[in-house]
């Protein structure tokens, strides 16, 4: 199960932890506002109640009882009852006696007054009840109005809650991102330096901590520039330093190798060993002045370059290869490129299918989604799984054909290819063999 990032983490906490401070605040502000209210909304209907029993109390045996309790009636949704002995007198809006709270109506019988809030027929109410000389004063006052307070004040409460969460949830989020910024400096500098930038370093920080945290990986990083640019200057010195000598050992293993039907027997084995292992000694110290000087320069001289025209270019100095059919794609692909690269690219692809493959069989030069393809097909026996990714490193040597490389050959190539943006990879070919292809972003 993949785990919630600390960005993420960092965003839940305060935003929970805002949510639950709003609410406890929240509910706080809840039970004593509306607390409040209904204590003070029951007093006022209290206090009202005491006033109109005086007034019924001296109306009871008149004949405007009737008109004086219309008149106390506070609104269309209140009611007056006054339960006398045998008789039943009401005004205001309908209420039977069965609808009232028979505790209620009791303890108005009883001679105590007594309130209490309750539903009558669907409407929320304060019924106070009062004895008034032999009769019994019940007074319901509606709440419709409180209701909507409260109602309003809920939705505000549980909207500021609401609202209070995701704000902290965004502060959050944008704290955590400020807070984990030179964590995310510190791991795209590590991804460009293995990427094999060793240029990348962090920027000054102005926090004490942090800056010692970026001072120790720029003299880090420094440290191991300086390192690679050392082993590279001295691979570089010693392979020029080879290369005179090598130049005169490969001109005289030429000259012996003509002479070599007159060397029968193993002195004739020893001497084609020889003469072997020395130009492949002399491609891998020219291999590695590639190498050297591809770790030491970052050159940027790049220009269009059409690959169909380059390939047929390169094809053209290699009579052996004449037979080998060219597939190129039309409109020509081209490529911003440094032309050298490129032409080491396929040059070391072609040198590979030679000496490890039978031979290539196939080029081709394709276009595809925005990348120009580069194909080169051999008649070999194939690349296993496993080591279809090892090839490309330094010094991996594969196993097919007789003849073994220096193990560098196609590091360049993937070196190179790298440079351009663009990427190498090989795979099966039908009906047999192996397939390299190197992609790389078209021009334009």
């Amino acid at each position: 199960m993949r785990r919630i990032s600390l960005h993420w983490r960092v965003a839940i906490i305060l935003g929970f932890g805002s949510l639950l401070v709003t609410a406890v605040l929240a509910t706080a502000t809840w039970n004593l506002a509306s607390g409040y209210m209904i204590r003070q909304r029951e007093g006022s209907a209290v206090r009202q109640a005491e006033v109109n029993v005086r007034l019924v109390e001296k109306s009871l045996d008149s004949t405007g009882l009737d008109e004086l309790l219309t008149g106390l009636t506070t609104g269309p949704d209140s009611s007056i009852l006054v339960l006398r002995p045998g008789n039943l007198l009401t005004a205001g809006r309908p209420v039977r006696v069965d609808d009232l709270p028979s505790r209620l109506v009791d303890l108005g019988r009883e001679g105590v007054a007594a309130r209490q809030r309750t539903v009558v027929k669907d409407l929320p109410v304060i019924a106070v009840t009062m004895p008034v000389a032999n009769s019994v004063y019940v007074e319901l006052f509606p709440l419709e109005q409180l209701d909507r307070a409260f109602h309003y004040i809920s939705s505000l409460l549980i909207a500021g809650t609401v609202a209070s969460a995701l704000l902290g949830a965004v502060l959050g989020s944008w704290a955590s991102r400020r807070a984990l910024r030179p964590l995310s400096e510190l791991n795209s500098a590590a991804t460009r330096i293995a990427g094999g930038d060793l240029q990348a370093r962090l920027p000054e920080q102005g926090d004490p901590h942090l800056a010692t945290l970026a001072a120790t990986f720029n003299s880090t990083a420094e440290a191991l520039e300086q390192r690679v640019r050392r082993d590279a200057r001295f691979a570089s010195d010693v392979s020029h330093e080879l290369r005179s000598p090598l130049t005169t050992m490969v001109n005289a293993g030429e000259v012996l190798r003509r002479r070599l039907s007159l060397l029968p027997g193993p002195a004739g084995r020893a001497l084609e060993l020889l003469t072997s292992e020395v130009d492949r000694f002399s491609r891998m110290v020219v291999d590695l002045l590639e190498i050297s000087r591809d770790d030491q320069t970052d050159d940027r001289t790049r220009e269009e370059v059409d690959l169909g025209a380059l390939v047929r270019n390169v094809v053209a100095t290699r009579p052996q290869l004449s037979e080998v059919p060219i597939e190129v794609s039309e409109p020509p692909v081209v490529v911003v490129a440094d032309r050298r690269r490129l032409d080491r690219v396929l040059t070391n692809l072609l040198d590979n299918a030679e000496r490890h493959a039978g031979g290539p069989v196939r080029l081709a030069v394709l276009r595809g989604d925005g990348v120009a393809r580069l194909e080169v097909d051999d008649a070999g026996p194939g690349v296993p799984a496993e080591l279809r990714e090892r090839i490309f490193e330094r010094f991996a040597r594969g196993t097919r054909g007789g003849e073994s490389g220096s193990g560098l050959g196609l590091a360049l190539v993937s070196e190179h290819v790298k440079r351009h943006g663009g990427c190498v990879w090989v795979q099966d070919r039908d009906p047999g063999g192996a397939r390299f292809v190197v992609e790389l972003p078209c021009a334009g």
